[in-house]
């Protein structure tokens, strides 16, 4: 007997497939809504009810027999999105404002929302709470502020019980569960992509940065602890509140350390590519995740990167094997 329904929008996406994945273990029914722009019919675990749409017309779906939704279904490209702004004003924003209106006629009023860390832009300090200002300096950026600016204001007029929870670094896998993007952007995957013998080397985007080795500093969270935290916020949202947590282990990773530890866990030579800073990338991101601990009694128990790094080679080399 299941315990709870929901609707997890982008669930065919990496962080939505594992939180659908955690959803079924945990005895619950899902149901996955995603269009396949940048998900994979694969991804949907089994067990889960799949419908291929748009957020924009998920009244078309959305009934009272739901307990709440995970809205995962956003694009999530920065340089995309500095290119493309309109694009990820009608999506994330457009489509959230539909998503909302779906779920008031429907009488669903649980929300759990994927924000992201670049609603800080350049932090004034580290790590960051969630008190700091945000300054998004990207199209992306700023419409996962505009949707969490949205969702405080359907808490406090309809009741609307919601979680933001605002990812740093999201990396590895979970069971069949990983990471597909095309392009793919994140470093660990790129990485592993040169130890595939996939690409040549790896870009080193400036070693000059005020760190201990001259790399940019990010903070790694494995994709099951963030799983975990989307299960523990649905039962800490309560009815006309929105809450907004940091996700990250606190400790920091260069990106000398990530090739360093990749080269190590998969027995490969990795090469580095000396690149110019990118514009706009800070020098140290870290999360202080004080306020998921407190509010929501969450605890990253896969904090090594070792194991971050091994869980994504696997799946890695399982793609591989598939191909």
């Amino acid at each position: 007997m299941s315990q709870h329904k929901y609707l997890v929008t982008g669930g065919a996406g990496y962080v939505g497939s594992v939180v659908a994945a955690h959803l079924l273990e945990a005895g619950h029914e899902v149901t996955v809504l995603d269009d396949l722009s940048t998900g994979f019919r694969e991804g949907v675990p089994a067990g889960a009810t799949f419908i291929e749409g748009r957020i924009q017309d998920a009244a078309r779906w959305l009934d009272p027999s739901y307990d709440g939704v995970l809205h995962f279904a956003a694009f999530s490209q920065v340089g995309e999105s500095v290119a493309d702004p309109e694009k990820y004003w009608t999506n994330n924003v457009g489509g959230t404002m539909a998503l909302l209106a779906a779920m008031r006629g429907a009488g669903v009023r649980k929300l759990v929302f994927s924000s992201t860390a670049a609603t800080y832009g350049e932090p004034v300090s580290t790590p960051i709470t969630e008190t700091a200002p945000t300054a998004p300096t990207s199209p992306y950026g700023a419409s996962k502020l505009a949707v969490d600016h949205m969702i405080s204001g359907e808490s406090a007029a309809h009741g609307l019980a919601a979680v933001s929870l605002r990812y740093f670094n999201v990396a590895g896998a979970y069971g069949t569960c990983g990471e597909r993007h095309d392009p793919e952007s994140h470093l660990i995957p790129l990485v592993l992509q040169v130890a595939q013998g996939r690409r040549e080397s790896i870009a080193v985007y400036g070693d000059d940065y005020p760190t201990p080795d001259g790399t940019c500093v990010r903070d790694y969270i494995h994709v099951a602890d963030l799983a975990e935290a989307h299960l523990l916020a649905l039962d800490a949202a309560a009815p006309g509140t929105h809450l907004i947590c940091n996700l990250g282990n606190g400790n920091g990773f260069s990106v000398r350390e990530v090739v360093e530890t990749v080269r190590k866990v998969t027995g490969h030579p990795i090469p580095e590519t000396p690149a110019p800073r990118r514009a706009g990338d800070p020098a140290v991101l870290v999360a202080s995740a004080d306020t998921a601990r407190e509010k929501l009694g969450w605890k990253p128990s896969r904090a090594d990167l070792a194991g971050i790094v091994a869980d994504a080679w696997a799946f890695a080399r399982r793609e591989e094997q598939d191909v």
